[in-house]
This record gives structure tokens, C-alpha cells and sequence, in this order.
């Protein structure tokens, strides 16, 4: 090999290792909240009757490389929990079966309505765009997991119980088939925030 070669070769080898330790950024583009796993648009101000209504709105279409149904319209407090659920709660609770977590079927979101739909209970956190109801997850093999019919279901229901129970902490409130005949079809996760901690039923 001459010197020249020698040379050209040294070159493309330091040209090779200077690029893998160029940090990789993720794009913001597309994103919501300031988090590149939070895919989606803002949408600002969102005004309704009375106290209902959020003032920094976003849309949110993915969390994590999850997929949501419909999108959902919350604020960014609602949005961050939901990704650290995703992320420490439903991944790990459903590991690789099905070739892992697809999409979440999305069933509530934004709504001007009160606790339940219930004619003169308190306004509901969908109200103010800090809930989120959650009946399916989708695996990748097109298999859904279904609040209503798995709940309590050997190793299925065990799974939505420990997803359920991950939810406790970067939710206030948390409820599921177990809290009463409203919640009987879907997981309810809102930010609300209670002196005495998170509330799991």
C-alpha cells in the first residue's frame, strides 16, 4: 500500500468514528409540549362553558411510538403523565406479547360534562382537559386487550392490573372496572391532585 492510500484510508476511519460520536437529536418538529415523544399539535386555548375549557391546549396523536385512536385534546400536564405511564407502565406490563403496545383506544378526552354524566355532580377533569379514558390497548399482532372483557382474565387481566395500578402516582386519580358501574369498560386517568396523594380505585 503506498502513503497516499495509507493516508486515504486513515482519513475515512477518523471520518467513520467522528460520526458516531456526533449526538443524535431528536426533532421537535411534529411535537407537542417540548417532548419529541409527544407527537401531536398544539392547539392553544380552548374555551367552553362556564368553568370548562383549557388554556394551552395540544392534540395528541402518539406518545412513546404509541399510537392513540382518536386524538386526544389535554394539556401538556396530562399529556407528560400519560407518556411516563406509557413508558414505565404499559410497555413493561406488556413486554414483547404481541410483538408489543400498538396503539391505545381512546374513548374520552376534552369534554364540557360533569363526573360521570351525572346531572348535578361536580365537573368532571375531562372539563378541563386533564383526563383521559383508555378502553383497549393494541398490540402489533392486532390483538386487543379490552378493559370490559379481560379485566380479571388470568394473564391478560393480571396485565391491565398491573398497567392499572402503574398509573397510580402520574395520575391523581385512577379508576378502573373495580371503582363503580361507570368505569366498568375503561381505565380513567385524570391530574388532579389530592393533599392525601394519588387516588386508585
Amino acid at each position: 500500500m503506498t502513503f497516499r492510500s495509507t493516508v486515504f484510508v486513515l482519513l475515512l476511519v477518523l471520518a467513520s468514528c467522528a460520526k458516531k460520536e456526533e449526538p443524535v437529536a431528536l426533532s421537535l418538529e411534529g411535537s407537542v409540549c417540548g417532548d419529541p415523544a409527544l407527537r401531536g399539535e398544539a392547539i392553544g386555548e380552548v374555551s367552553g362553558a362556564g368553568a370548562c375549557g383549557i388554556e394551552n391546549a395540544v392534540r395528541l396523536r402518539e406518545v412513546s411510538g404509541v399510537r392513540l385512536s382518536t386524538p386526544a385534546t389535554v394539556d401538556c400536564t396530562t399529556a407528560r403523565a400519560l407518556k411516563t405511564w406509557v413508558d414505565e407502565g404499559l410497555k413493561p406490563a406488556v413486554g414483547t406479547e404481541g410483538g408489543g403496545v400498538a396503539a391505545l383506544r381512546v374513548v374520552s378526552h376534552y369534554a364540557c360534562r360533569s363526573r360521570n354524566n351525572q346531572s348535578g355532580a361536580r365537573l368532571s377533569e375531562h372539563a378541563k382537559g386533564r383526563a383521559i379514558d383508555i378502553a383497549g390497548i393494541r398490540l402489533k399482532n392486532g390483538t386487543e386487550l379490552t378493559v370490559l372483557t379481560d379485566w380479571g382474565r388470568g394473564g391478560v387481566g393480571r396485565r391491565l392490573r398491573q398497567m392499572w395500578q402503574a398509573a397510580c402516582g402520574p395520575f391523581g386519580t385512577v379508576l378502573g372496572p373495580e371503582a363503580n358501574r361507570f368505569h366498568r369498560d375503561h381505565f380513567h386517568f385524570d391530574t388532579a391532585r389530592y393533599r392525601s396523594g394519588s387516588y386508585c380505585r
